[in-house]
Parts: C-alpha cells; sequence; structure tokens
C-alpha cells in the first residue's frame, strides 16, 4: 500500500526543492515526487525531506581508535601514533563492536551509505548486521612489493572469503592507499583489477605536504618515516610530478576514480583532475585534524570536477556526521551554491561509489532511503540551513526507523 509524506520542503536533489512537496512511498522504493501532497498524506511538518547523506570515504575499522589519537600539525606526527595503535593488534571483536557504534550514530545522523576504506575487513560483519548499502574498498598497500599481481590476488581471495550470500547491499573493490605506500607496478595491477571488475577503485591522493616532496624529489618526513619502518624501496625513484599528474601518468585517474583529499592540488592539478574524470572525495575536517591544511574546494567546483565527501575515520575526526562535513565546506567554500554541495553530500558521491541508480535522489524507482530534517522557525533559505550544520537530534528517517534493507 503506497504512503504519502509531505513536508514543507521536499528536496529531491535531482530538481529544485518543493516547497510543500510529497513524495510516495511503496514496497521500500520511491513512487512520485509531486509539487501538491493528497488528502491522505502523512504531514511531516516545518522540514525538509530530502535523500539519505552518502559518507563516501571513511575507515569504519578504524573507529576503535576515537579519541586516542592527538590532533597533528604534520601529516607523519599523526601517522606515528596510528601506526602504533594498530601494531598492538586489537582484538577483532573491539573493531567490530566500535564499527557497529559508529554506523548506529553515522545512520542517526542521516547517512545511509557508505563509502569504507579497510585494510583488514574487519568491519564488515558490522555493516552486514546494519543492513545498509556500502563500498568497501579492499585498500592494499606495498611500497617494495615484488609480486603486485600477487598481491591483488591475495587480497581478491581475502573478498571472497569475507563476502556472503546475506550482505545484503555490501559490495566490494579493491583501492590503493597512496603513493608513498604503494609501489608504481602496484597501482598498475590494482587499475587492471577495476577495470576487470567494472566497479570503482579509490587512491588517498595529495594530502599532506610531505606527499608533494616526496614525488618532488625523493626526501623528506615520508621518506624518514618510510626508512624508519624498514620499507623504503632503494629502487623507487621519484617521478618529479605531483601527485596528481604521477597517477595521471601511470593512468590510475579516471571516471571511476575515487581521489580522496586533493588538499595539495594546484590549478593545473585540479584541470588533470577534470580531464581524468575523477570524483574528489573531499575531508575537510580531518584535514585540519591531522595537520594537512585547507582544500581547495571552491576551484574543484569552479571547475566541474565532481565532488563528493568523506568524515574519515574517527581517528581524525570528532564524529561521522556528514552534516558537520558540509559546515566545515561551507566555511572554506562560502561562494559555492548550498545546492551544489547538497548534490556532493548525496547524488554524486552514490554515482561514485556505484549506486547511482538506487541512492542519491529521490526520483521513482529510486530506493526510499529518506531523512527529514527538522528546520526551525524563521529559516527561509533551506539549503542554506542544511549547510551550516545539522545535529542529530533534528534527523528523522521516513518512514520511521528506516534501514534500506532492514
Amino acid at each position: 500500500m503506497p504512503s504519502n509524506f509531505a513536508a514543507d520542503w521536499v528536496l529531491p536533489i535531482a530538481g529544485p526543492p518543493l516547497p510543500g512537496g510529497c513524495v510516495t512511498v511503496d514496497g521500500g522504493f520511491v513512487v512520485a515526487v509531486t509539487a501538491r501532497p493528497p488528502a491522505d498524506a502523512t504531514n511531516l511538518g516545518r522540514c525538509a525531506l530530502l535523500p539519505a547523506l552518502v559518507n563516501a570515504h571513511t575507515h569504519l575499522e578504524l573507529s576503535y581508535l576515537r579519541g586516542r589519537i592527538p590532533r597533528a600539525a604534520r601529516f607523519t606526527d599523526w601517522v606515528r601514533p596510528v601506526l602504533a595503535a594498530r601494531r598492538e593488534a586489537p582484538n577483532p571483536e573491539t573493531v567490530t563492536t566500535a564499527a557497529e557504534s559508529a554506523i548506529t550514530e553515522a545512520w542517526s545522523s542521516g547517512t545511509g551509505l557508505f563509502g569504507d576504506v579497510s585494510n583488514t575487513l574487519g568491519a564488515v560483519p558490522a555493516l552486514r548486521r546494519s543492513r545498509l548499502p556500502a563500498r568497501v574498498f579492499h585498500e592494499l598497500l606495498g611500497f617494495a612489493v615484488t609480486d603486485p599481481d600477487a598481491r591483488v590476488a591475495e587480497a581478491r581471495t581475502r573478498i571472497a572469503a569475507a563476502a556472503c550470500d546475506d550482505d545484503g547491499d555490501v559490495r566490494f573493490s579493491l583501492a590503493a592507499h597512496a603513493p608513498y605506500s604503494v609501489a608504481p607496478a602496484l597501482f598498475d595491477a590494482i587499475r587492471r583489477d577495476a577495470d576487470a571488475h567494472g566497479g570503482p577503485t579509490a587512491v588517498h591522493l595529495a594530502e599532506s605536504p610531505e606527499e608533494v616532496q616526496l614525488l618532488a624529489d625523493g626526501s623528506g618526513a615520508w621518506r624518514a618515516l618510510l626508512e624508519g619502518l624498514g620499507v623504503w624501496n632503494e629502487a623507487w625513484r621519484p617521478p618529479a610530478l605531483s601527485p596528481v599528474a604521477y597517477l595521471q601518468a601511470r593512468r590510475f585517474l579516471n571516471a571511476t576514480t575515487l581521489m580522496v583529499h586533493g588538499v595539495q592540488c594546484t590549478r593545473d592539478d585540479i584541470a588533470r583532475v577534470r580531464d581524468t574524470g575523477a570524483t574528489l572525495v573531499a575531508c575537510p575536517r580531518s584535514n585540519a585534524f591531522v595537520g594537512a591544511g585547507t582544500p581547495p574546494l571552491a576551484d574543484f567546483y569552479t571547475a566541474d570536477v565532481p565532488v563528493a565527501f568523506g568524515t574519515d575515520s574517527l581517528a581524525s575526526v570528532e564524529d561521522l556526521n556528514l552534516f558537520g562535513e558540509l559546515a566545515a565546506a561551507r566555511r572554506i567554500a562560502p561562494a559555492v551554491p548550498a545546492a551544489r554541495l547538497l548534490e556532493s553530500a548525496t547524488a554524486t558521491g552514490a554515482r561514485a561509489l556505484g549506486f547511482g541508480a538506487e541512492y542519491g535522489t529521490i526520483e521513482a524507482g529510486k530506493r526510499a532511503a529518506l531523512i527529514a530534517v527538522r528546520v526551525p522557525d524563521g529559516v527561509s533559505d533551506v539549503e542554506e540551513y542544511l549547510v551550516s550544520g545539522v545535529d542529530p537530534a533534528d534527523v528523522t528517517w521516513v518512514p520511521a526507523g528506516t534501514r534500506a534493507h532492514a
């Protein structure tokens, strides 16, 4: 039996806001979006009804590190305690329990789709139990790897072991960690895998000044850290290119690539990203926490690069509320229209993760993953309000309690 939900504002994202609009839902799918509600519609009142948010980049398996990693002025100074904590090899149950809590917290603030990056696949059981859709990127490292194809094959075996028929809608891809931790030949092998499987891949790119320095001349804090860890590759030669130019030259960047961070990007780099068709996933709160800097968000939008948003992990951000990421983006890029920021947090993220046909907009035939955000009296520009920061207490799932595959 169809249900009709009316709100003071309906934001389909696929089109302009509909004041006093209505969404018809049946069997977990959107049937219609109309400007006038029928008489039997459930009136949600003074709220904005919009599609669930998409957290296009997080690390749920690091949720157990919440509050344990200090803020840093330099990226490598943040990395060191993270590596030390991970070497302690936490109990898998600890990782899963923390991930479950993080997923629930993110869901309560309106996130309905995750792009989760994982070295261990330790958060997959938590995602499976949540019944929320996700793209899990099994991330590979190996700066001195000698058999990249074997590394990729091993990762595919781990994915096969982790997957099950009751995954709900958890989909798997491989991802490369970053230019300072992945050998050139391993980048190539991961790209071949992505092309063969037809799914997206991801990479942390142009995040810190130390990364730029390493690729420019092979020196700096990243080299010192890799040497200290005993994983420096003496055969590696710096490409004398920017991080973006380096991966463009290796043909790793294309329309199926999520390029995460992009903080250290020049105008030329941004033009390169646009030309490859890659999606930038910005995590501005995390960038500030780890000492990476501020991403040139406005320049990416001006260049028409697809932009999505992620929170990164609870090791580098205080919560997984994507509305907090939107508020940070608004401070960084005040001239970018609020409608474009909202599109980034919904439709663009869903497309980048390979879920664009089902999520990200309110349209007939798409999943009814809908959130209602209470709007205070006196607000006239509802889109601007939504990118100013929203408290989870003001977010309600429609229908009440909905999880995409519950």
